[in-house]
């Protein structure tokens, strides 16, 4: 038996979810296959932050749409997303301060509510951080962190209220292509018919634009994150963080800390690698780095550890839009900060599938054809390079 729809969406992470959720609120029939379950790939592993500070505009300008969906989900999704208010700042070194400048300026136009901050500030909202190094930060004071998990799992729950349907346990095994148009997939555990097909499957993506004839600069990446415990003296909590100087990130979770680094990042690996441990040093190099910015965790613990895996690209953008059979869209390479645009690119990704254009935020510049036509995503104002 083959099963019919006008979409299908493989992949049931974050933006496989967010996608089907607004391409049924369009009235459209969708099925969503996952190899596993849902967010068992990136989302289940993503560090869940929710700011807007971007060096690119279209980022910047996702992240702003998408912040409505985190900030009232009851209201527009329905169910909970865990969404946390903390606060979050930006810190840079003293060599990039006019590019921050810049791109504070850039929000502020779209209307993000972000601004310039001094090391006297950093410390009043975070007496705990050691700030000799920094001139100036940017701080959102609307921003935080949700949980990706629940966030995926609702807007598959919105999604199914409307009639979408979520096969897991599903691996697709061919992209067929008739005439040169998608007709649809098989997998194993059938056959599945649609004019379109949506690869939204993370760091197993690359997989699939191979069966669908693509050859596009597709690799994946690895991520280790851990949790700490809080030393009494922090208080409930301090705000997240994205920490440029020392080349890491940190947010609050409870009475816990996650701590990511921005290097030393495996590119290549297979995505079925151990995602159960951190690799061996990681978590050694990440309590150096966060003693660095808070001295006080000298007195924390080890609570965890663990890694992940997701889709990247050469200039660390998503791929989104069509490419290859004509039916066949890409909506994958976040490149691990992919998380907190998911609810305005499943909303821009289908007005481009039921519409033809993106109305909400234009994301033609992520089109996956602009690596043919050496057109890469970058940043006017960049402080480096995100994965090292």
């Amino acid at each position: 038996m083959t099963h019919t729809a006008d979409i299908i969406i493989i992949g049931a992470g974050v933006h496989g979810a967010s996608l089907a959720s607004h391409l049924a609120r369009r009235g459209a029939t969708v099925i969503v296959l996952e190899k596993k379950f849902v967010a068992a790939g990136a989302t289940g592993r993503s560090s869940g932050l929710v700011r807007m500070h971007y060096d690119v505009k279209q980022d910047a300008e996702l992240a702003w749409a998408s912040f409505p969906y985190f900030r009232d989900w009851g209201q527009i999704v329905g169910g909970d997303c865990g969404f946390t208010r903390t606060g979050f700042i930006e810190l840079v070194g003293p060599e990039h301060t006019d590019d921050l400048r810049a791109n504070v300026a850039m929000h502020q136009q779209i209307g993000i509510p972000s601004l310039l901050i001094g090391a006297d500030d950093v410390r009043r909202l975070a007496p705990h951080f050691k700030t000799d190094d920094i001139e100036l930060a940017a701080y959102e004071p609307e921003s935080g962190y949700a949980d990706p998990t629940s966030t995926a799992s609702a807007f598959l729950n919105a999604a199914r209220a409307l009639g979408a349907q979520l096969v897991q346990d599903c691996a697709v095994t061919e992209i067929v292509v008739t005439g040169g148009r998608v007709t649809g997939v098989e997998t194993t555990q059938g056959n599945f018919a649609a004019p379109v097909v949506v690869n939204a499957a993370g760091a197993w993506a690359g997989a699939l634009n191979r069966l669908a004839g693509l050859d596009l600069p597709y690799d994946t990446w690895r991520h280790d994150t851990m949790f700490i415990g809080l030393p009494r003296e922090i208080g409930s909590t301090h705000p997240a963080v994205i920490d440029d100087a020392k080349q890491m990130y940190f947010r609050p979770e409870g009475r816990l800390t996650l701590v990511g680094l921005e290097d030393g990042n495996p590119i290549g690996e297979s995505p079925e690698g151990d995602t159960d441990h951190a690799r061996a040093g990681f978590v050694e190099r990440a309590i150096e780095r966060i003693c660095q910015r808070m001295p006080v965790m000298e007195a924390a613990h080890l609570h965890s550890a663990h890694g992940g895996y997701d889709g990247i690209t050469p200039d660390q953008h998503p791929m989104l839009g069509p490419a290859g059979p004509d039916g066949f869209y890409l909506d994958c390479g976040f490149s691990g900060t992919g998380f907190k645009i998911s609810p305005a690119v499943g909303l821009c990704m289908s007005e481009l599938i039921l519409d033809g254009r993106a109305k909400t935020v234009d994301i033609s510049i992520y089109r996956p054809q602009r690596f043919a036509e050496g057109k890469r995503v970058v940043g006017e104002h960049s402080y480096s390079s995100i994965w090292r």
